[in-house]
């Protein structure tokens, strides 16, 4: 297998689509604005610094999922993906994927969003593999929890690890593009690690590294 795995947020898009949801949904007054913007903002910025508790995270993220209805929430995603993510969805990032595609490498998703969010995502770069966060669902609702190891940071090696084992095939080559620090223990573990649009402790280690920085703004 030859694998190309990208993550999402800042890399295929030009923005970080958990923070455009919750933007969205304070919008359309489906949520108590004032206070959920104050508790993502400092998620968001613990995310930027490296420290952010995943799972603290997960639980405040996915409550809104678990208080609605699920054909109600597929209604707020389509408008959200159509308002908020379409428009930022980077030209670059669809050429790179397709020059993978062209070279017959398998493709793959690999984000700490969850999947509620990620799945038309993935749709719109026709990426089918898909490793994100996972929302409980019982009696085809959200719960509001999640469900596994979280697929972030030294969490997305243990969770690609289990994708291979369970995929059954023999990884020959990879490729990985990722604009964030936290995604570091992946892209060591790959054979072409790529810094896209890189934060600025990313791209300090891949100077060090001597990664390969490339743009696709």
């Amino acid at each position: 297998m030859r694998l190309a795995i990208f993550d999402i947020d800042n890399t295929l898009i030009a923005g970080d689509s958990d923070l455009l949801w919750g933007e969205f949904l304070c919008e359309r007054n489906y949520i108590e604005s004032e206070t959920y913007k104050a508790a993502h903002k400092k998620y968001y910025q613990d995310y930027l610094k490296g420290n952010l508790d995943i799972n603290d995270f997960l639980s405040f993220q996915l409550k809104v999922l678990g208080d609605n209805d699920l054909n109600i929430l597929k209604g707020w995603r389509k408008n959200f993906i159509e308002e908020k993510i379409k428009p930022i969805i980077l030209p670059k990032a669809y050429t790179l994927v397709d020059n993978h595609r062209k070279q017959g490498h398998d493709l793959l998703i690999i984000t700490a969003t969850n999947r509620f969010i990620v799945e038309p995502i993935a749709s719109e770069f026709r990426i089918e593999n898909i490793i994100a966060c996972e929302p409980e669902i019982y009696n085809e609702q959200f719960t509001g929890k999640f469900i596994g190891t979280p697929s972030y940071a030294e969490g997305k090696v243990k969770r690609f690890n289990d994708w291979l084992e369970n995929s059954g095939h023999r990884l020959e080559e990879s490729w990985f593009y990722s604009d964030s620090h936290n995604d570091i223990p992946l892209l060591k573990k790959v054979n072409h690690p790529t810094a896209v649009d890189p934060d600025e402790f990313l791209k300090n280690e891949a100077e060090k590294m001597n990664w390969p920085i490339i743009s696709l703004r």
